[in-house]
């Protein structure tokens, strides 16, 4: 085990990077699956704990449009690193021909048409359910916070117009809710993380920085020069551009200080 160790180390100081299944193969964290109902739905969740001596906060993941797949695991793995405890629900839970979920679908294609297609009042149902359960986990403090990559960046900014049970949103190169009424519920800080070269997202980016203005909210957007959309899962790619790999770099290191006043 020590010489793989020793490889892994040095393999990643030439440069070389694991996949997401090797970094959950190779993980010495807690992995387990888990279900809770939401609005009648058995919800199939991946929960990893930290290795830490004290409770702490749960963060909730919430999945790209392609669903909880081994990338989204491995970005929950990677923020339990840091020292949380992480849940990621897969909202494509029950949606399969076979009643299953993400790992059911032949395809990501096919995954990523199911995720348009669900109700907004399940998604909405599911996190809810998320919340409840991340605050009954023994090991954890009480508190909560939600992160969403794409599809589920613009999931995590518009539940913060819907929950008062949650510590921050975070928000990866998702939009935010296009009424601006919506953002006059919202009670708790946003951080958002966007690539340059992705202005379909940045270009919503003003219009929700000034509904979070009108109604004396925190929303701290950082844009990422040079990268594209989706740099956290495109930046540990092999063959991923400087940038990518940049603000991936960046991006964690600001994560992490963001984690940290939970």
């Amino acid at each position: 085990m020590k010489k793989l160790v020793v490889l892994i180390v040095l393999m990643s100081t030439l440069g070389w990077s694991q996949s997401p299944l090797d970094r959950l193969e190779n993980s010495p964290r807690h992995h387990e699956w888990v279900t809770f109902s939401a609005q009648n739905q058995a919800v199939k969740s991946f929960l990893v704990y930290p290795e830490v001596s004290e409770k702490v906060a749960v963060v909730i993941v919430i999945h790209e449009n392609r669903g909880l797949n081994d990338w989204a695991r491995s970005m929950a793995d990677q923020i339990a690193e840091m020292g949380y405890i992480v849940l990621a629900p897969d909202f494509l839970s029950g949606t399969a021909s076979n009643g299953g979920g993400t790992s059911d679908y032949e395809n990501s294609d096919l995954a990523r048409t199911a995720i348009y297609g669900l109700d907004p009042n399940q998604i909405k149902a599911t996190l809810e359910a998320s919340v409840a359960f991340a605050k009954t986990i023994p090991a954890a403090n009480g508190k909560v916070a939600v992160i969403g990559f794409c599809w589920g960046g613009s999931q995590s900014f518009l539940f913060a117009t819907q929950s008062n049970e949650i510590e921050t949103a975070i928000v990866c190169y998702g939009t935010g809710p296009k009424a601006t009424s919506a953002y006059q519920n919202i009670q708790i800080p946003i951080y958002g993380f966007y690539g340059g070269n992705d202005n379909r997202v940045n270009a919503t980016i003003p219009s929700s920085q000034a509904a979070m203005q009108d109604n004396s909210n925190t929303f701290e957007a950082v844009i990422y020069e040079g990268a594209g959309h989706g740099f956290f899962r495109a930046g540990e790619e092999e063959n991923t551009s400087e940038a990518n790999k940049k603000a991936r770099n960046e991006g964690l290191a600001r994560l992490k200080r963001i984690l940290s006043f939970l």
